[in-house]
């Protein structure tokens, strides 16, 4: 019996990809000094921690607003990966 239920593994994938998406879209990639996405599937409950640094200024975007974006892009990726 197939189900079209994403798999966790696809859960955590798409999580990952969509968060280190957005922060890439906001940073260049030279720029990012350390980013550290976590994301765990489990029991129906998605957890994403992001961790990010990468220069604030007046330039830039703000790093820890960057990184709680990027943890609701991930989130919103899933939303869309389970209403397909």
């Amino acid at each position: 019996m197939q189900t079209d239920e994403p798999t966790a593994d696809d859960v955590v994938q798409t999580a990952s990809d969509a968060a280190e998406g957005y922060v890439f879209s906001q940073y260049k990639q030279s720029a990012v000094r350390d980013l550290d996405v976590t994301v765990t599937f489990e029991d129906g409950v998605l957890e994403v921690d992001v961790y990010l640094n990468a220069p604030g200024d007046e330039e830039t975007a703000d790093p820890e607003q960057v990184a709680d974006d990027a943890a609701l892009a991930a989130r919103e990726a899933v939303d869309e990966l389970f209403g397909e």
